[in-house]
Formats: structure tokens, sequence, C-alpha cells
């Protein structure tokens, strides 16, 4: 198609550098490219250079009907529109279209851009803003808004927001929506494992269900400041139990029920719950998982630590296993449906201060102990809600299905808190994604008519595996906007998420974010940023990231290092339960001044953020510091590579060399031809200094049934510590380890 120069409209000359001059954010990149819809809604491309400020436009000509081509040279990037035709290698950056962009809470570069400069440059007017108008408060804050210090060297490490501000999360989530008048409207669906059964709440229905295990809670004991330890599957029951403590001020611990015994009892001995809630049994594709036999054990193990729980309500789940053949102790052992629905279906609500606790949620840590990761109540609630809004274009008309347990924080966050307080709803699935086929995924997105799907790479790959027929089977056209979530998805995953699910037409929300944060950190906004495929692009509101050298010195324009946030922001978590020295010294110290994320991250010359994985997944090869995320991307983007995972391993000459675990597509087979040319791709795209000393045939990476990926066990099998591979019961296949080893020499 050809493209034309046209002159530039005067005010996009005026925007970064007044941005890096009076409000510090220059260092959000080298060059801003800024997307604009002219009259005749054409896109146009600025790229704004903060180094001279020349700014280039060109437009493709795209008027009502879409273009006879959709790929145009913008600027120095290649680019194709949004619903005109399918992302290639070729292409740099996927717009947003002119429909989509019209319709969108963010429409364009100009209004994100002012909303982050007012959210940088006044923090505290944004956040209060959005704080009053849209959220119930009993009771307001005071005149400060919110505190901080995040430098060590000037003290204790201190976050707070509407500190005095008296609110209740459950009450926004539920009583103030229904009334605003969505007592009618479905707040979650719920479909089950087994295909045919499947389930729905409306919002007053789901607050009568909250209040009836709210008050029981509060019959055997439970008050304000107690912790309720909660091992469930995705049934209902499960935010149903987060709201109902959130009710009564009870400080709900979800552990992921995949968790072994072991991590159960830890958790609990840490802290100490008056309940625990559980059920008998739950159905992971063909395979029945037996929670409550977990739950005993977990019991007898905390209790020989002096830990003993009096309480333990366990939920009859019965298309996995009848009561009758569930193991028993009586006077602890209590059955929901015997006692709960006894209890009236209102209940009064536990104001609590802004800065009292909601949740712990544990999260591993390098010393092998869980770190109880502490999210305060109003902070928390203000910011998930608002990034929900954004980063995923909310309509109230949408159905929204993320992916994740509730065991993790995007369950937290963007299953349970985040979409109930902008009153959307909600699909809960029980089961397992390829159960009983991998077309699972698009048969519920048909049936529901989803709109906004988010899910994680590790999911998008192994569908990918697949191929495409179980997709293209199903019409998705209820499909408006995908979102990415857990680790940094790789170009050819991306580009397959957005041509094959999305159908090219739906952008993707590629989110940054950390169980400590509390809510996305770096995320496109979908109506507003071209995207790269791969980037996370741009800080959400009031979030100032920044890349810091191993001196802790920010780095200016194209770079990589670590990354770092400097100020504070509402859902930041405020300690780790009982160890706030560790909390100091894990996210603090590190570089002071500034919250440490562990995650190593890359800005291009066009300013977009590239995150490259955790910075202990960083190899050193002959003083060649280089992503693990790197290296697997280059892998998975030969067309022979299904998945790959890169670990480091000792080595005499290099200190550590590169040790890849591959899967290769779907009926290819292992060859010496195939590992040759998949170094060679490595070699190719990123220097012969990171091409890999083993390739590792893996016909399943072993993942958790979230779909994470356990990198501690593929460690030990590179290493060749198969004595020390530790606790596997949390996988999906524990067979994938066997396997592997079997592999190990071929």
């Amino acid at each position: 198609m050809k493209s034309i120069s046209i002159s530039p409209r005067p005010i996009f000359p005026l925007i970064l550098p007044q941005l890096e001059h009076r409000y510090k954010i220059s260092r959000l990149n080298h060059c801003l490219p800024l997307l604009h819809l002219d009259g005749a809604g054409r896109s146009l491309l600025l790229m704004a250079s903060l180094n001279n400020h020349n700014h280039h436009f060109r437009h493709a000509d795209s008027n009502a009907s879409p273009p006879s081509s959709a790929v145009a040279k913008i600027s120095h990037l290649k680019a194709v529109v949004l619903g005109d035709a399918p992302a290639s290698e070729e292409d740099d950056v996927v717009l947003p279209s002119h429909d989509f962009s019209r319709q969108a809470l963010v429409p364009s570069q100009q209004k994100y851009l002012e909303m982050y400069k007012a959210s940088i440059e006044n923090p505290a007017g944004f956040w209060s803003g959005i704080a009053s108008s849209e959220f119930y408060w009993k009771q307001r804050w005071g005149d400060q808004v919110y505190s901080e210090n995040l430098d060590v060297r000037r003290g204790n490490i201190k976050i707070e927001w509407f500190k005095g501000g008296i609110t209740n999360v459950c009450y926004n989530c539920l009583d103030r929506n229904i009334d605003a008048g969505l007592a009618d409207k479905i707040a979650l669906y719920w479909e089950s494992n087994e295909p045919g059964f499947d389930a729905t709440l409306t919002y007053s229905q789901l607050l009568q269900r909250v209040c009836q295990l709210a008050n029981y809670l509060k019959s055997v004991g439970v008050r304000k400041g107690d912790a309720v330890v909660v091992y469930l599957p995705m049934l209902m029951e499960l935010p149903i139990t987060m709201l109902a403590c959130a009710r009564i001020g009870a400080v709900h611990s979800v552990v992921f029920a995949g968790f072994s015994s072991e991590s159960l009892a830890q958790r609990i001995v840490d802290c100490k719950p008056k309940v625990v809630i559980t059920c008998n049994a739950v159905k992971r594709g063909p395979k029945t998982v037996f929670l409550k036999d977990i739950v005993d054990a977990a019991l007898i193990d905390s209790a020989n630590k002096g830990i003993s729980v009096d309480v333990c309500l366990t939920y009859e789940n019965q298309l996995a296993l009848k009561r009758e053949k569930t193991k028993w102790k009586e006077g602890r052992d209590i059955w929901w449906e015997d006692v709960v629905p006894k209890y009236p279906t209102s209940c009064d609500v536990e104001w609590v201060d802004a800065e009292d606790p909601l949740f712990l949620l544990y999260t591993s840590g390098s010393t092998g102990k869980p770190k109880g990761v502490l999210h305060t109540t109003g902070g928390y609630m203000v910011y998930t809600a608002t990034t929900f809004k954004y980063a995923f274009d909310y309509k109230d008309s949408d159905v929204y299905w993320c992916t994740a347990d509730c065991g993790w924080i995007t369950g937290h966050s963007y299953v349970t808190y985040g979409p109930m307080l902008n009153g959307a709803t909600v699909l809960l699935y029980e089961g397992a994604p390829s159960y009983p086929d991998p077309g699972r995924c698009w048969d519920i997105v048909d049936k529901y008519k989803v709109t906004i799907f988010y899910t994680a790479p590790t999911l998008v790959r192994s569908l990918m595996r697949d191929g495409d027929k179980y997709v293209t089977r199903y019409s998705r056209k209820s499909l408006r906007v995908l979102g990415s979530v857990g680790e940094p998805i790789n170009p050819s995953a991306w580009r397959w998420f957005f041509n094959v699910v999305g159908g090219s037409r739906c952008p993707i929300s590629d989110t940054w974010w950390q169980t400590e944060t509390g809510g996305f950190m770096i995320t496109p906004l979908p109506g507003a940023w071209p995207q790269k495929p791969g980037s996370a692009t741009f800080p959400f509101f009031g979030v100032q990231p920044v890349i810091v050298d191993e001196k802790g010195v920010e780095l200016d324009g194209e770079c990589s290092g670590y990354l770092c946030v400097k100020s504070s922001w509402p859902g930041a978590f405020r300690t780790l339960y009982g160890d706030h020295e560790r909390y100091e010294t894990t996210y603090f110290k590190p570089f002071p001044g500034y919250y440490f994320t562990g995650d190593g991250c890359s800005r291009d010359k066009d300013g977009y953020h590239w995150l490259t994985g955790r910075v202990d997944d960083v190899i050193n090869v002959s003083g060649h510091r280089i992503g693990t995320a790197e290296v697997e991307s280059a892998l998975v983007s030969h067309p022979q590579c299904a998945e790959a995972a890169v670990v480091g391993v000792e080595h005499q000459v290099k200190g550590q060399g590169i040790y890849a675990f591959v899967t290769p597509v779907e009926g290819i087979s292992y060859s010496e031809e195939l590992r040759k040319s998949l170094i060679l791709t490595v070699r190719t795209q990123i220097g012969a200094f990171a091409a890999p000393d083993k390739i590792h045939w893996a016909p399943a990476l072993p993942k958790t049934r979230s779909g994470k990926i356990m990198r501690r066990i593929l460690r030990k099998i590179a290493a060749r510590q198969l004595d020390e591979l530790g606790d596997t019961s949390t996988l999906a296949d524990p067979g994938v380890v066997d396997q592997l080893i079997k592999l190990a020499d071929t």
C-alpha cells in the first residue's frame, strides 16, 4: 500500500517535551509512538524522539471500508491494522482500528498521556478522585491520601493509601452494584469439568450465599482480623468464601488446590487460621483429586507443629466424590451443605480501615520458605478495579473469563475482586483446559458468548501445539479483547493468539505485574497503543517504571537492566506477614529508593518495555548475561518447536551453559537435524554466545495444574540432581518427570 507524508498537527510536538521537563517521566522511553485518528478515520503514527523532537507522520489510506491491503510502512515501523489482516512476522506493530478506538475508554495515545501525566504529577488527586467517585466509603480518609517511604536509608519501609477511610470490599463488590440496579445481572457463570453441567448466580443470589457463609463463620468464632485458610478448586464456593471473609473483616488465605499437604501445612502453621475450608474432591480432566485427604494430612502435620484447627468446613462436590466415600473426623469436619444454607441471607458489614488487611497470599521464596504477601483493603480495591476497567476496556455487556485459579494472585485480582467491583459477569471453569479435547476453551467461549478472554502464555503455547483445527471449528465471534498473564509471551505465540484465536480483530492486553503489586503495572490499553507482539508496552496510570544497572543508576533510552519502580501505587503490598525485615531486604535493599521487581527488562528505541524474566533466570555465559525468556522465544519461533524452557547449568569453561528443554510440534520426531536447526535459530536470532549447549527432548514440560512451568524441577534434571527433585505433587502430570529423566541422554 502506498504511504504518504502529511503535516503534523501542532499538539503532538508539545506533549512529550512537557512530560520530560516538567514531570520528569522521560525515562519512560526514548521514543514514544503516538497514534492519532484524523477526521477521515485514518491511522497516523507519530514517532516523537525525545532526543531531537523530530516528528514524522505516515498514514494508511483507510476510510470507512477496510483497505485492500492492511500492511503499511508507518514511519520506520511496519504495521497492520486491527481487523484488517493477520499479523505476520514482518509486522512490527498492530494498530487499533478506528472502530475499536472510537468506543474505547482510552481512545487515543493523547488521552492516555493526559491521564498518565495527571497520575504522576498529582497522584493524590488522581487516585482520590477515582476512589471518591466510584466506590462507597462509610467514612472518607483524611487530608493525606497516601504516605510512603521506599528508601531503607531513611527508615522503615512504609506504604499507606486512604488511611482513615472506612469501607468494605464485599460491600463494594455486591451491595453497591445491587443498589445500582444490577441485582438480576449474572455475577457468576460456572462450568463444570464435565461438559453439560453448569450453574449461574445473579448478584442478589451471590450476596445471599455470601451472607449465609459469613454468618456461619461468625457463629464458629471468626472475627475481624482472624485468618481463614481456603483450599478449594474453582467452584462458585471459592469466590463466595473470599467475599464472605471480606464482609466480616476476616483475612482469607487461599491456597492453590494443587499444593501438597506439606505446603498446605506450612501455610496453616504460619497464619494460624480459625477455620479451614475445603471440598472433598475435584475432577481435573479424567483424574479425581482427593482434596480432603490432602487437608487431613496437612492438619495432622500442623497439629504436630503446635497449630491445631478446630473447624474444617467441607463442601460436597458430588460430581467428583459422594460424601459417604469421604474420610471424616467427627467433631472437626462439617459438611457445608448441612450448615451454611440454614443461616440468614443477610449479614451486617464489618466496616474496616483502608489499611486493614484483606488477604494473605503465599508466594515462593528463594530460601524455600513461602512469603506471606499481605494486601490491605482500600488501595487494593481501588487499584484492581481501575486496572481491570481500563486494561480490558470493560463494558457492562461483557462476559469475562480469566482461566487462572483463585489460588494465585490473578484469581484474586482478576477473577473475584477487580471484575466484581466493576459489576462484571465472570465465568468460572472447574476443569482442565484441554478436557475432553483441546477445543474445550472455545466451546466454552461460544456457549457463554465470552467477550474478554484472559489466560497464560503457557496455555496459549499448549493449545497452539494442538493445532488450529481445535480453534477454528468454533465461532469465537463474541471475543472482543484477549489478555496474557504470568510470564512474557513470545512473539510467535502472540501472533497465533491474535491471528487464530482472535481472528486478527482482538487486541491483546499483554499484562506485566506480580503477586506483590496487586494489579497490572505495565500493560497495553486496547484502544490507545499500537501493540508490538511480545511487548507489555507502557506503564499503567500512577506507575513509574525505571530500568537500572547493577549500581542502581537509572538508564535512559534503549537499554536493558533491572526493572524497578519509584514511588508507590495504591495496590502495592504492605509487608510480608510476620517478617517485615525480609520484606525490606528482598524488595527495597537491592536498590534503595526503589521497589525492586526481581525482573529483567529491556526498553527498545520506541520506548516499549520487554520483560526478559526473573533476574535469577538470567544465565551468565562467558560474561554474557542472557535472559532465559529471550532464548526460549528464539526456540519457539522455529516452526517445528511447540514449547521450550531454558535453564542454566554449570559449565567448566563458560561458567554457565544453556540447557534447553524442547517440545516439538505434534508429529515431528526427535532428530539430530532438528537439534542443529534449533541451535542455528538461536545463533541467528540472538548470537553464537546464546546457542544452547544441550537440547533435551521433552514430550511435555512439568507444569502445575494452572499451567506454570516448574523450572526448579528442570534445573535439577539438567544438573542430574535427581535425588533433589523435591515435591512433584502439584504437577498436572507427575509422570512427565520420569519421561524427561529417561530422555536425558537422548
